[in-house]
This record gives C-alpha cells, structure tokens and sequence, in this order.
C-alpha cells in the first residue's frame, strides 16, 4: 500500500515539474518576443533618425542656395515676422536700409524702428498683413547727411503651410530717379522739356484730346457704363485707341521699344501681340472715360525686335491740360529684371517649402507635414462632421527583397510602391513615406467602406504589378493594410494613428497581404 502511496506522490511531482516547465518555456518565448520587438523599433528609430539628418543637410543646402540667388538680385530684399523683426535682408537691402537705420538692419525690428515708423512703412507692413495681398508704397527717406531719397516698396504677405499670416515679404528698389522726374514735370515746360529729353526714364507724350472728345460724345448719346459698351463693340476699342496721337518721346523710349532712329511713332505706340494690345487699350479707354490719368500700372510691351518686357507705367497730364488732356505724358520704367528676380524667389521659396514636406526617396509627404496637415484635416472633419480614415502600410517580406537584391533595390521597390499608391488617389487624399517600408495613406472625407474600398484598389493594383527593380530584377510586392476612421474609432490624431497601427499589426500577425480594419476591444 505505502509503494502504491509513494508511486502516486512521485508522478504529481512530476507533473508539476512539468507544468512549471511549460510555463518558465512560455515565459521564455514571451521575452524573446517582446526583445525582438524592441529591436526593430531601435533599427526604425535610427533609420528615422538618419533620414532626419540627411532632410537636414538638404534643407541647409537650399537655404544656403537661396541665400545666394537673395544676394545676387539686383533688388533689396528683406523679411519680417509678424513682430516687425527682420528674419532676412540680401546685400542691396542692407545698402538701401542701412543709412536709415540706428542698428544693422540684420537684426533691426521695423516696428520699432522710429525713421520707419516716422516715415509711415511700420503702418503699411501691418497693414499688409491685415488686408493679406500685395500692396505697394512709396516713402520719402533721409539719410544721416540730411540726403532725401525715395524708396518704393512691394510688400507681399507671407503665409504659413495653414494659411495664416506671418510676417511680410518685401522687395524695395531706389524710386528716386522716377520721383524726381515726375516732380520736374510739374515745374515749368522750359524745365520739364529739358528733364523729359534727358531723362534715363522712358517717356512719352500723347495727345488724348479727340479720345475724350469722342467718349464725351458717347456719354451725352447715353452711354454710361463704359466697360460693357466696349464689351458689345469690340472693334470700337481699336477705333478709339487710333485717336490717341503721339506728341513726343524721348530717347530711352526709342531705346526701350527697340526703335533705331527718330523716326518714332505718331499714333500711340501698339504692342505687337495681339491679346497684349487688347488689354491695354481697354484700360487707358477706361481710363480716359473716367478722367483721371494719374494712373499707374504694369504692362506687358513687345519690342520691334520681338522681345517681351514688362513695363511699370506711370501717367500724369501734363499741368494746364488737365480738362483736354491735350498732353498725357507716360512714363515707363523696365521692371522685366525685377519681375524675374521677384519669380526666381517665389519659385526658390516654393521648392524650399516643399523640399521641406517631401520624402527624400519616395516624393511623397513625410511625418512632418503628416502631424501638420492632419491637425487641419481633424479640425475641419469635426466642424464639417465629415469623416476622416486612415491606412497604415507595410511592405510584405521586404528584409527578403533587401537580402535578396541588396539595399538600392530596397530603396528602388520602396519608391515603385510610392507611384502605385500615387496612382490610386485623388486630391484631397495624399500619400506619407512614414518610416522605412511603412506608409500611410489620408483620406479626407471618405468613411469606413471608403477607405476599405481605397486599400482594396491600391493592394489589387500591387498585387497584379510585376516591379522591375533593375534590369532583370522583377519582382512581386505584397503589403498588409490597417484601416482607422475618425471620429468613429478615434476621438483625436493620436488615438487615430494607433487604431490604424493596431489594425495593421493584426493582419501582420495573421498572415500579411490583407486588410484589416480597426475594432474597439
């Protein structure tokens, strides 16, 4: 009996020696499982943070690209935060601002700025930045000597990635020459022949009498509104523009438009493009039947040699003709360098802006604007009630394509999956590069079955591509998705980002190459 006892004793020993086994094995597993996680988020992180630095060196290098394309434009130009504190001056800025100024200019703050507050430019940048469009001014300045001179300035709002504003973008150029000539013109007719022969500004002299005479006559037959009788008699524009007689020009306008000799015009002077001589006709028609010259504008001109400038017109009657505008005379300043300069630095702050939002690899978005971005997107789901989903994606098997390939293949089927997904979406909806082989997909305003129907599209479309890596380097390309739908399985962007993770890590663990949607626990 005591052996029978004694048997059974030892096989529960034995039993719970093996119960404790299994258990100390499961434990065993589950630290080896959670290491190897916390592996690949360190690999991921210091990917992420090599990307980081090569975004960086990059963003330094068109800043400096941009420094120098500021330095070399023949313009001042300079920038302010919405403090009045300057963020960026070029050379001609330092040159133009400078003997205005107490301190250097690099680090000046115009609001406090006291000759710019004296001189009225403090009020005009904020009024810039309230109104949010371009205005231009012009402000008499002095110098430390005593020296007058005028400044004219192009102030242009500067919007953040949201839309706000904050601070203003201005381009300043020395306006004194201009000024001055169109104060000798108001001296005396001796002195104002002399200034207008010799000026280094184009000008030119017309007789508009018989246009006013002739719209005179139109409004006394009942014609009122101007701008819609030219629209229903457009052959009345040509008609009307004939009757404006050159008086005199001087020699920068024959030098301006390109004419060899003496020999100018006597009729107003006409672009050669068609569309161009249409557009300014009209306006000095208009112009004209309003009865004010004292007008200023830009213009596009084409000289007899075909090429195309652009012009920045100024108009005044000479004084004592006010009423017959018997003499008008025009002054034209070539601007085509500024508005090169003014379109080389928008585009360079365009690319710099964007280079600053993009994916140096794949050209999509990067986590930069992803967080941005959809702050704005959730804001306005919430104030619309519209729904906003989200697809997280990983790449299938991709260590095997890497070990397989190498890693510039890596990088080449990274990009490959970047155009797939490009391809399937459609503004708004827009495509981050999130990390490594991972990318998320936003797309505002599309539910559930939305989004559902989207991943569908974009794994279809992946699963029928052969991706040719590289000459002879075909492969196929899986990827799983985790969808997410905001405000249903989240109630702000970071819960949103992890219900779309957790629906991706799901499918991850459950067989890749599918799509899985969140569910609340």
């Amino acid at each position: 009996m005591k052996k029978l006892e004694t048997s059974y004793v030892m096989k529960e020993d034995l039993c719970d020696k093996g119960r404790s086994m299994q258990k100390e094995s499961r434990c065993t597993e589950t630290v080896m499982a959670e290491n190897e996680r916390l592996r690949r988020q360190i690999d991921e992180l210091q990917g992420l943070e090599a990307r980081c630095q090569r975004a960086e060196t990059a963003l330094a290098a068109i800043e400096t690209r941009n420094q120098l394309l500021s330095d070399a434009a023949p313009l001042g130009i300079f920038t302010i935060d919405a403090q009045g504190r300057v963020t960026g001056i070029n050379r001609r800025g330092q040159a133009l601002l400078g003997p205005l100024m107490d301190g250097d200019p690099r680090s000046a703050n115009l609001f406090d700025d006291a000759s710019m507050g004296n001189a009225g430019l403090t009020e005009d940048l904020q009024h810039c930045m309230t109104l949010r469009r371009p205005i231009t001014v012009e402000h008499s300045h002095a110098d430390r000597q005593g020296n007058g001179f005028w400044l004219r300035y192009y102030l242009s709002p500067a919007p953040t990635q949201d839309g706000a504003i904050d601070g203003v973008m201005a381009i300043v150029e020395d306006a004194t020459d201009l000024k001055r000539t169109e104060e000798a013109l108001r001296d005396s007719e001796k002195r104002y022949r002399q200034l207008f022969q010799s000026a280094p500004i184009a000008l030119i002299e017309w007789d508009v009498s018989q246009l006013k005479a002739h719209l005179d006559l139109l409004r006394a037959s009942g014609v009122t509104d101007f701008d819609d009788y030219l629209t229903q008699h457009p052959d009345a524009i040509r008609h009307c523009w004939e009757l404006i007689k050159t008086v005199d020009y001087n020699q920068a306008f024959l030098e301006l438009m390109g004419i060899a000799d003496r020999a100018g015009p006597k009729g107003a002077f006409l672009p050669t493009h068609a569309d161009d001589f249409v557009k300014m006709a009209r306006e000095v028609i208009l112009v004209t039947a309003d009865g004010n010259t004292a007008v200023e504008r830009e213009a596009s001109i084409v000289t007899t040699s075909g090429e195309r400038k652009i012009v920045l017109g100024k108009s005044l009657a000479v004084s004592g003709h006010e009423e017959t505008l018997a003499r008008v005379a025009i002054a034209l300043l070539d601007i085509s360098q500024r508005k090169r300069a003014e379109a080389a630095l928008r585009e360079s702050e365009r690319r710099f802006r964007e280079q600053a939002f993009r994916d140096g690899l794949t050209g999509l978005y990067n986590q930069r604007y992803l967080y941005g971005s959809l702050a704005t997107w959730a804001e306005r789901a919430k104030a619309n009630g519209t729904p906003l989903s989200l697809i997280f994606m990983d790449l299938d098997h991709f260590k095997r394509i890497v070990d397989t390939h190498g890693h510039l293949n890596g990088s080449r089927a990274i990009q490959k999956v970047a155009q797939t997904i490009n391809r399937c979406l459609a503004e708004p909806a827009y495509a981050v590069a999130y990390a490594g082989d991972e990318f998320v997909v936003v797309l505002p305003g599309m539910n559930a079955q939305a989004a559902l129907a989207k991943a569908q599209e974009i794994r279809s479309t992946m699963n029928t591509t052969a991706y040719e890596l590289e000459k002879g380097v075909v492969v196929q390309l899986r990827a799983s998705f985790g969808i997410a739908t905001f405000p249903e399985d989240a109630s702000d962007l970071k819960r949103l980002i992890a219900a779309a993770d957790q629906a991706l890590f799901a499918i991850k663990g459950a067989g890749k190459n599918a799509i899985g949607q969140y569910r609340s626990a």
